[in-house]
């Protein structure tokens, strides 16, 4: 089970989105899990948004970026099934957005009680730039703001 996860990452098919509406509401259920019509925003608004498969074929992990001009790019949401996690997939989807955003300072919100993501992200070269009150919305959860430096 403590396994690296190894296979390939895909870009988001349109198709895919149903599965990750459905990851979306088990991972966020207090804070607003993101709809099909958000989604599809994203990918009209040409962001980038990535999926990883486990040996079934279903959706275990997700990870999109803006990239916002030529000096930041912003990470809009990371997800792993939670009978994925432990395993390296949200690090792999992570360096793949830190990828796609090259030399952008790269920004994100995390909850302040994520202390698993907290802890990813700031070996991955993140730093805390401040708070967010009651960011998460029902359920008013605070957020960091933390910044990749280019």
């Amino acid at each position: 089970m403590s396994a690296m996860v190894m296979s390939e990452l895909e870009t988001l098919d349109a198709a895919d989105i149903g599965a990750l509406v459905e990851l979306e509401e088990i991972l966020f259920p207090g804070d607003s899990p993101w709809t099909r019509q958000m989604f599809d925003s994203e990918l009209a608004a040409g962001h980038h948004y990535v999926v990883h498969r486990d040996t079934e074929g279903l959706i275990d992990g997700y990870a999109g970026v803006a990239l916002l001009g030529d000096d930041e790019a912003e990470v809009h949401t990371i997800g792993v099934r939670p009978d994925a996690q432990g395993r390296g997939l949200g690090r792999i989807l992570l360096r793949r957005l830190i990828t796609l955003a090259a030399d952008r300072r790269l920004l994100l919100e995390v909850r302040t009680d994520n202390e698993a993501a907290i802890a990813l992200y700031v070996s991955e070269g993140f730093v805390r730039l401040g708070i967010r009150r009651r960011y998460y919305q029902p359920s008013g959860a605070d957020a960091y703001t933390m910044a990749r430096p280019r």
